[in-house]
């Protein structure tokens, strides 16, 4: 990759955009695994209420984790372009159309994990509402969450596809690489379908994740420690 004049060196864009992903990695299992994961009892709307409001301070803790996710989320599409346009700059700007447009979609869903907490707590217009009827309402936002978050994940497993075969292309990284990102975009594509048109299979399907855990962990680990490829280096097989 030819360096950048006046700007940023391709090794510092990569250390960036690895310290961008090891952000959106961390707050995104803090938000899923800690606050969610904690919070929401599936299919218990009181329990789920009950814990919400003893812990509104994790629950708003998730709310900010999430838009940091999203604001390094809209950061690293923009690096991520001009890092990988040399290896197909239309795909390029594909895939960084299709991470901004997962963005917009899941910054808007956190209206719905955020009414939630409204809905609890007797924001305007449920104040009269019994308890039980505002519990149920709030499971239902909290569903709509999850649901926007798989419509989201459509764009994002797109991105994810396109930004596989980028990297394939690319002397800057190895090609296992783009491999694995690759197979991460198709698990994150079959689960969010699978949300919306067989929801029975979520469950057993969650194992699948461990694939884009593995290749994003791996991307961002590489981003991080060595950057891109020096030029004119030598790799061997790819």
């Amino acid at each position: 990759m030819t360096d950048h004049s006046g700007g940023p060196s391709p090794k510092q864009l990569a250390r960036g955009a690895g310290v961008l992903y090891l952000i959106i990695i961390v707050c995104g299992i803090f938000s899923e695994a800690v606050v969610r994961g904690g919070l929401v009892v599936e299919g218990d709307a009181p329990a789920t209420a009950a814990h919400i409001l003893a812990g509104q301070g994790l629950f708003r803790a998730g709310f900010v984790a999430d838009a940091c996710m999203l604001l390094a989320d809209v950061a690293i599409a923009v690096l991520f372009y001009v890092l990988l346009r040399p290896a197909g700059q239309l795909l390029a700007l594909m895939a960084a159309a299709f991470r901004l447009t997962q963005a917009a979609v899941l910054g808007a869903n956190l209206l719905n994990y955020h009414s939630a907490l409204l809905v609890l707590t007797g924001g305007a217009g449920v104040a009269g509402l019994p308890p039980d009827q505002r519990e149920a309402v709030a499971s239902l936002f909290l569903d709509m969450h999850r649901h926007g978050y798989d419509l989201g994940l459509l764009f994002f497993a797109l991105s994810t596809i396109m930004l596989g075969v980028l990297v394939r292309r690319s002397r800057d990284f190895p090609s296992v690489l783009g491999g694995l990102l690759m197979a991460a975009g198709v698990v994150y594509l079959a689960g969010s379908l699978i949300r919306f048109v067989v929801p029975q299979y979520v469950a057993p399907f969650a194992p699948a994740y461990v694939v884009p855990v593995v290749a994003e962990l791996g991307f961002c680990g590489w981003l991080l420690i060595r950057g891109v490829r020096p030029a004119g280096a030598t790799t061997g097989p790819r």
